[in-house]
């Protein structure tokens, strides 16, 4: 088959298809053909190596956790699913972007025939995370929530999410992204000099709590704001959150087939959109990562085996 691999550390040119064994399934394992499999930011920090200290990679590494498809075998005791059966979810073996992989059973779910597959196969990072980070300020009716990239693969997520739990969304993006988030119930506040400031005028009555999705300075100015640190979550920042004293949970604290099943169920019902801004060939996964990495993408990046 068809992987993904990189055999050091770098930029994204290091990444290459290989063609490898293809996989076959151990005990309590599935082994599906891969029709769709998103591609994230974290992927891209662990191929540089920024994330060397906490997430090292063993060469030749494979990558992505993201995944949906067909199953084409079971191993010994799985009895949840058959070959032929259309299945989502993940694995933590970095071994998504391929054209088959094996993945243990309670990493999967049945995928829902509402949801295409680009859909399917993007998923499980940003539903996950969205669900952490939202469970993770305790957000709800009545509560203001501002959010940093709200238009990004997660931001999209979390915002509408937070609208189902009844609470009022600042979203802060870019310009071009204000209509999405206004049809969404969001607020969108443009980011950029004065953001403080247009974040008071949009919530004079005070913001509650602050999903940050892009960087250190979030955290900073949502304690300038007067949000409690306890209501302020990052996904990413987690040196700032130390200092501060603020929330980092992102998709491993939510990682179970119960809570991508609630997530594919709003997705499928319609209460959640998830935008796909692009499908990529796997053989054109530089240029995928090439898009992810201008960080302006609305939506999420797929990889098509």
């Amino acid at each position: 088959m068809r992987a993904v691999r990189f055999d050091r550390y770098g930029d994204r040119d290091v990444l290459y298809i290989a063609e490898v064994e293809a996989p076959e399934p151990s005990d309590g394992e599935v082994v599906v053909e891969v029709r769709a499999a998103g591609i994230n930011p974290g992927e891209a920090s662990i191929r540089s190596g920024a994330l060397d200290a906490m997430f090292p990679a063993t060469f030749p590494s494979g990558e992505g956790s993201d995944l949906a498809g067909v199953v084409s075998s079971v191993g010994e005791g799985v009895a949840e699913f058959s070959a032929g059966d259309e299945v989502m979810g993940w694995s933590w073996q970095r071994s998504s972007h391929a054209e088959y992989v094996a993945v243990p059973v309670g990493q999967l779910i049945a995928k829902p025939a509402a949801l295409s597959w680009e859909v399917a196969g993007s998923l499980y990072v940003v539903g996950c995370t969205a669900y952490a980070a939202v469970r993770a300020v305790g957000a709800g009716k009545g509560d203001t929530v501002a959010v940093s990239a709200a238009a990004g693969g997660v931001g999209t997520v979390v915002v509408q999410l937070l609208r189902i739990r009844g609470a009022s969304v600042l979203g802060i993006a870019s310009e071009r992204n204000r209509e999405w988030l206004s049809a969404h119930g969001v607020v969108p506040v443009v980011y950029g000099d004065g953001l403080a400031e247009r974040l008071r005028a949009a919530a004079p009555n005070g913001i509650d709590a602050l999903i940050d999705l892009f960087g250190p300075e979030y955290l900073q100015l949502a304690v300038d704001l007067g949000v409690a640190p306890e209501r302020i979550n990052t996904i990413i920042s987690r040196d700032k959150a130390k200092e501060l004293g603020a929330k980092v949970e992102g998709s491993g604290a939510a990682s179970t087939p119960e809570v991508l099943a609630e997530m594919a169920e709003l997705v499928a019902s319609g209460q959640i959109e998830v935008p796909i801004a692009a499908a990529y060939p796997l053989e054109r996964v530089c240029d995928a990562y090439a898009e992810l990495e201008e960080r302006h993408t609305h939506g999420k990046i797929v990889l098509v085996p």
